[in-house]
């Protein structure tokens, strides 16, 4: 294994490993926060080692002991984003290959970013109120001290103490509930992750929730409002648990239960172990959800199972998990979609996710070096460098080499053997690189001509646009040129059915195309009155149809695109919708007074970058 340094932690990295957590938390609704204890299992890995520093944010350290015995503690100066080393002094010194446990008593402060506490007037029942937590990338220092890097995975046991009349659930088994002793009032619920797994994977909830069971080893939980909406929706789960296990091996987790969040939720979907998060977004009663669930059921292998080493190897799963993350992740999933649907619609999927990537790349620059696979992330917060190019520039590269190896069967029988090598450990972009070598090493000869330095650390868009089947696209792409290409006297010759031919995945590839090329005012109205697309629910569809509406200036359309922005909180459709609105400059201080008064309802990482967006000093 290469020597670790991640430059968005301060832990010792080189010196310890954490084996184990074991958590002991209390939720206190009235002050919004968790007060806590964690006893850390350490592996030590050097001689005479008599200290270690920890990753914490904005956390009130109580008390911190070593086998029993009180240790000295200190808080270092705290930095912009990586928040507060914690450093400890053991009161004994240990050699390589012991273990020490390590105690701490804290508290989480009442804006810790891994936590969002709702009112219960922010909830669906109104009646209670709620948390859930989103550690990645960094933010699981801000409800436990630990070494928060991917490249240290571990286990964990929990005992979450919770009012009686609110359930708890974690990214972990569920290991049964008791009466709290020490408060009537209160109930305990205790889980179990024998799995070794990465700090930001931590994740926890509590609400008025209930669950249905959706599979064998799946149940969905969401508030009882939508609980069956949900269930209805989630059925294939299991059919798409099988076909990854068919692609990828043995799911190993043994429970895969799915959590439908409220709709402040930042993100589709998150990968939680046992516990997919997703946004109540997905349920548009057409199915279009399949996509999400797929992409964070493919994370069981690629990302929970074999994790990128630092933030900087995302594009296998998230940002600066990068490539080595999300690029496999996406990739999987599309093979999901080859399996359960055809390969027209996972060609299809290709070449919406390469208008995507371009997209992005102009948003943040041609030559800005977050549009690197793999980017250099020294100084540089891994919140701010989220975006869409690990997942979709890492599949281009994936798809391109499949291209080269021999197709889709030949590739896939390369990211299987990948995954069971590297599986409960962590891995840099290098080492995937010299397993592809070493796994098709009767093609060297083809490997040696990509153009490696150009796919990895190069910015702008990648050396090589795939070649994709246009079958599907083809019929979006000329419906688009219909309306571009119109002039008023053409107009009358849209009708209703022009949409009924596209499916779901081909009508939002419709709008996508339609923002690349704005329309006027007048055709924008008549595609509102032929297709009645004000009135179509699928979020994805209603997203891009809002953009549009505002980029031809519709002013009708701006006080539901706000709408929109500020009844959700994933940042997908929250931040561009803002932008949206705030770029028309009639309404730019519309968007920004609408802003400040829903920004205690979007999620600390939402707000932030909604702020930057919107040019918002603080």
């Amino acid at each position: 294994m290469t020597p670790v340094s991640d430059p968005s932690s301060f832990s010792s990295l080189s010196k310890c490993a954490t084996k184990h957590l074991n958590l002991i938390y209390h939720v206190d609704f009235e002050r919004h926060v968790l007060k806590g204890k964690v006893a850390l299992t350490v592996e030590v890995l050097e001689d005479k080692f008599s200290s270690l520093t920890l990753d914490s944010k904005d956390l009130k350290i109580f008390k911190v002991s070593a086998n029993g015995q009180a240790a000295q503690f200190a808080l270092g100066t705290k930095h912009k984003f990586k928040g507060s080393p914690l450093e400890i002094t053991l009161p004994f010194e240990l050699s390589r290959g012991q273990h020490v446990i390590v105690e701490i008593e804290y508290e989480t402060s009442p804006s810790a970013t891994a936590l969002q506490w709702l009112t219960p007037k922010q909830t669906a029942g109104k009646k209670h109120p709620y948390l859930f937590s989103q550690c990645q990338a960094t933010h699981c220092r801000t409800m436990v001290p630990c070494q928060d890097t991917p490249s240290v995975k571990h286990t964990y046991y929990a005992q979450v103490s919770v009012p009686r009349e609110l359930v708890a659930l974690m990214s972990a088994l569920r290991d049964g509930q008791e009466p709290d002793p020490s408060d009537s009032s209160r109930v305990i619920y205790r889980f179990r992750q024998p799995v070794s797994m990465p700090s930001y994977l931590i994740a926890i909830v509590v609400g008025a929730l209930e669950s249905r069971e959706i599979g064998p080893r799946s149940r969905v939980w969401s508030e009882k409002e939508c609980v069956d909406e949900a269930a209805f929706e989630f059925s294939e789960t299991e059919t798409m648990l099988k076909t990854a296990e068919s692609l990828a091996g043995p799911y190993v987790w043994g429970q895969y239960d799915v959590l439908v969040l409220p709709p402040s939720f930042p993100y589709g979907g998150m990968e939680n172990p046992c516990l997919t998060f997703v946004t109540p977004t997905v349920l548009a009663g057409d199915r279009s959800l399949a996509g999400v669930i797929a992409h964070e059921i493919s994370h069981s292998w690629t990302g929970n199972l074999v994790t990128n080493r630092t933030w900087e190897h995302f594009w296998s799963n998230f940002f600066i998990l990068k490539w080595l993350n999300e690029g496999h992740t996406v990739y999987i999933e599309r093979m999901i979609a080859r399996c359960m649907e055809s390969e027209q619609l996972r060609q299809f999927k290709g070449i919406g996710g390469w208008k995507e990537l371009q997209e992005s790349v102009k948003q943040f620059g041609a030559n800005n070096v977050l549009t690197n696979l793999v980017p250099n992330l020294h100084e540089v917060d891994t919140d701010e460098a989220f975006s869409l190019v690990p997942y979709e520039k890492g599949f281009a590269l994936l798809y391109h080499l499949e291209e080269l190896m021999g197709g889709p069967e030949v590739f896939m029988g390369f990211v299987k053997s990948y995954i069971q090598l590297f599986a409960y450990g962590s891995v840099t972009t290098e080492e995937w690189k010299n397993y592809l070598f070493t796994y098709f090493k009767d093609k060297v000869d083809i490997l040696n001509k990509v153009d490696w330095n150009g796919w990895m650390h190069t910015p702008g868009m990648p050396p090589v646009k795939p070649q994709y089947d246009t079958t599907m696209a083809d019929a979006c792409t000329a419906l688009c040129q219909r309306w571009v290409k119109a002039k008023e006297e053409d107009l009358a010759s849209f009708t209703e059915a022009d949409v009924k031919k596209l499916n779901s995945p081909q009508l939002i590839e419709f709008m996508a195309l339609l923002l690349q090329e704005p329309l006027p005012l007048s055709h924008v109205k008549k595609m509102q009155e032929v297709y009645q697309l004000n009135s179509v629910k699928n979020a994805e569809v209603r997203f891009r149809w809002l953009r549009i509406c505002v980029k031809a200036h519709w002013e009708e359309a701006v006080p539901l695109a706000l709408k929109m922005a500020t009844e959700q909180g994933r940042m997908k459709f929250t931040r561009p919708l803002f932008k949206e609105v705030y770029n028309f400059s009639k309404y730019s201080d519309e968007a920004v007074k609408t802003f400040k008064e829903h920004r205690g309802a979007l999620h600390p990482v939402t707000a932030m970058l909604v702020a930057k967006d919107l040019k918002i000093d603080g």
